[in-house]
């Protein structure tokens, strides 16, 4: 379904202005969805939720990503393990469809997935995985109240549309990962320069991810949008490509003139993102405008005092506001070449210190709340340079 030209017109006035959450203009795959689900329905009254689960093979994670529900929204911003739900493991294995007479048969699972869709009412399902050349991408669940929906006939017609969603699917990843992969390339010319190394890429993109899952339902953010601040994140510092070497690797503190220089490479990585979206002909891409607000803010400061822009509390968007924690805890918790890593107690305690004027008091919050799944992705994601200098104290840092 193509976007009107008003659409389009609208998503580029966001991308261009930078100062705009994106939120809003993300979820073209659940809009997809629910208006499958609502032709489905025409056919199958009883089908009462379509959803999709994305699989992050590098942590065997699988993630709420998109739904269409009847009366109510039983299961978002959920993650579940692949390894510990072994019913899903075996279709991923096989790439075989699974039908669930009886939802009962679950009860007393240990999962909350199971939990919650049975205390919602559902009682039976089909499921599919979903691949594209040879990887498993994720899931496709129809689930329905009534027990034995899911007859041989129902399933023979059904799969047809789960081919469909999952071309869907595909479809939806494929021009961001077109995307992610030009900045990759972009980005790792200036990580051959920069000490960042791609362990910190990963670990900065997770927090980022958890911090997003966790505000979502307060900032009213889809799962699609977490998943792809998730996958632009790890682009916020491109702009770096353009600073001249004698300053991005100067390692005693800049001068005031060099700084103004350094602070540079948000509008620099602004300008390379508009222009690869625009050489791959993806200016209509609805995400398009979570990278750009990320790359462009994330040095904003909510009391106003950060730049390009000076831009403060709400009129910065909080997918730049979550990226900026994000970045910054990690910045403090890894070695680089001006200074060791910090311990992460003080890592949080400089990010409180910091809450409500530098940072956005509730991204410093979630932190703080989840220290356990932080360090599980800090220690998950090492450096191998720097795996045994992670308990030294640290240096001021300037961010």
């Amino acid at each position: 379904m193509k976007a009107t030209s008003s659409a389009r017109s609208r998503r580029a006035d966001v991308r261009r202005q930078g100062g705009q959450s994106a939120a809003a203009a993300t979820d073209w795959v659940e809009r997809q969805l629910i208006e499958i689900h609502g032709c489905l329905r025409q056919y199958f009254p009883a089908l009462g939720r379509l959803a999709i689960a994305l699989y992050d093979p590098k942590t065997d994670k699988l993630k709420t990503f998109a739904h269409s529900t009847t009366g109510g929204t039983p299961l978002a911003q959920y993650e579940a393990v692949l390894a510990e739900v072994p019913s899903l493991g075996a279709l991923a294995r096989t790439g075989r469809h699974r039908v669930v007479r009886d939802l009962s048969v679950f009860n007393g699972s240990p999962h909350e997935h199971s939990r919650r869709l049975l205390e919602d009412g559902y009682r039976s399902s089909y499921t599919l995985p979903v691949r594209a050349d040879g990887r498993l991408l994720g899931f496709l669940f129809f689930d329905s109240k009534r027990r034995d929906y899911f007859t041989p006939l129902a399933v023979e017609r059904l799969a047809v549309f789960g081919h469909l969603i999952a071309l869907l699917v595909v479809q939806s990843l494929t021009p961001v990962r077109m995307l992610r992969s030009a900045l990759s390339v972009a980005s790792k010319l200036t990580h051959y320069r920069d000490p960042e190394t791609g362990a910190h890429l990963e670990r900065m993109s997770r927090y980022t991810r958890l911090i997003a899952r966790v505000l979502a339902p307060r900032e009213k953010l889809s799962d699609e949008f977490v998943e792809f601040l998730f996958l632009f994140a790890p682009a916020h510092d491109i702009g770096k490509i353009a600073i001249p070497d004698s300053i991005l690797l100067k390692r005693g503190r800049l001068t005031a003139a060099e700084f103004e220089v350094m602070k540079t490479h948000v509008t620099k990585g602004a300008e390379i993102v508009d222009g690869i979206v625009q050489d791959l002909g993806l200016e209509a891409l609805p995400h398009a405008g979570i990278l750009r607000n990320v790359v462009l803010c994330h040095h904003e400061a909510v009391d106003g005092s950060g730049y390009p822009r000076g831009l403060g509390g709400d009129s910065i968007p909080i997918e730049a506001r979550i990226v900026a924690v994000a970045d910054v805890f990690d910045a403090l918790t890894s070695e680089r070449p001006y200074k060791p890593a910090w311990r992460p107690a003080y890592a949080h305690a400089y990010l409180r210190e910091g809450a409500g004027t530098k940072f956005d008091a509730a991204c410093v919050a979630v932190l703080q709340k989840h220290a356990a799944e932080v360090e599980e992705i800090r220690s998950g994601f090492q450096d191998l340079e720097s795996a045994s200098q992670q308990s030294r104290e640290g240096y001021t840092l300037d961010l």
